[in-house]
């Protein structure tokens, strides 16, 4: 089952006329739409889970939309010898072929009411009039937006737990996803590793023993130092980083997200504005509460105005993308505490 934290998440990202992504339905037909795959493969085996709690022997046919030929939609719908009810998977609908489009659009029309077409169609323009007839067919549309957002990827790893079971330090979840946070899949298969070779509560130690190595190489160890004022640890993480193959603009875009969190936690200080209404966890105004202590507002905007300097230089302003970033660090640690 789905977290509440997930299910939040998800009636957040999901458009106004369609469903969440973890509230699959089953209905003749079913559009599954969004770029993020993982939620997309997660949302079609939630449909396909309840066909087959309404019928155990259910079929489950698999269509690849770029290769599609006019017909087959009709013969994969159509029942079987035996009368079991079919599951038809239309997978790639975003690289469909013109056939798919013409054959969609007259199924919706008239849909068999003992079959499930899934239509995958993970975003884009290209098929519109295929969507648009779905839509208009009262069909349900499961939504599975892209996780970009950070507290979005710690809600995600705390659902995951949630899930099955498992308590989490914050530490732990904020942990897993400086590693692993580019890649959801990854995030989920790191969940799952956790969760089955580890007993009682995760914690920081065990995602460090298990991914170690990927947390300290990525921008958020090196914010984290260059934020705490410790300039020698922060270079440190950065080189190593750099030399295990990190990419400067992505440690600038950790740089620049983590003074962003200061900045908004600083301005919410005595307000009405809540955290969640800016979109940060408790443990994120906790920690940089924790950090403001040692920073002014001066040395804040100095950082700030640093790191956009190093913005602009690693996207092509600048010779040296490695030096800026490096500059960027030392400007950081130098301005905590500045006035």
């Amino acid at each position: 089952m789905p977290s509440a934290a997930s299910r939040s998440r998800s009636r957040r990202s999901a458009s106004a006329d369609a469903t969440p992504w973890d509230q699959p339905v089953l209905a003749p037909v079913v559009l599954v739409r969004g770029p993020e795959a993982l939620l997309a493969e997660r949302a079609v085996d939630g449909v396909v889970a309840l066909a087959r709690e309404r019928d155990p022997e259910v079929e489950k046919v698999e269509l690849q939309a770029p290769e599609y030929t006019g017909g087959s939609l009709t013969v994969a719908a159509s029942p079987s010898l035996f009368g079991e009810a079919k599951v038809v998977v239309v997978r790639g609908a975003e690289a469909c072929t013109e056939d798919l489009v013409a054959d969609v659009v007259d199924y919706v029309a008239a849909p068999d009411p003992e079959t499930t077409v899934v239509v995958v169609h993970g975003g884009g323009n290209r098929g519109k009039r295929m969507l648009d007839a779905v839509r208009a067919s009262g069909a349900p549309v499961l939504q599975c937006d892209a996780i970009t957002r950070d507290a979005d990827k710690t809600s995600f790893v705390a659902g995951e737990f949630k899930a099955a079971r498992r308590r989490a330090e914050p530490a732990a979840v904020r942990a897993l996803v400086d590693a692993l946070g580019n890649d959801l899949r990854e995030l989920a298969a790191a969940c799952a590793q956790l969760v089955a070779d580890t007993t009682g509560t995760i914690g920081e130690q065990v995602v460090d023993r298990y991914y170690g190595g990927r947390v300290e190489a990525t921008g958020f160890k090196v914010a984290d130092a260059a934020v705490a004022g410790d300039a020698g640890a922060a270079v440190s993480l950065l080189r190593h980083a750099l030399a295990t193959g990190a990419d400067p603009v992505p440690v600038v875009a950790a740089l620049a997200l983590r003074l962003r969190t200061l900045a908004r936690v600083a301005a919410i200080r005595g307000g009405s504005t809540t955290a969640r209404e800016l979109g940060l966890q408790d443990w994120q105004v906790r920690n940089a509460n924790r950090d403001l202590a040692r920073w002014t507002p001066e040395g804040l905007a100095s950082a700030i105005t640093a790191v956009a300097q190093a913005d602009a230089d690693v996207k092509g302003g600048g010779r040296d993308p490695v030096y800026a970033v490096e500059k960027a660090v030392l400007s950081i640690a130098a301005a905590r505490g500045t006035r």
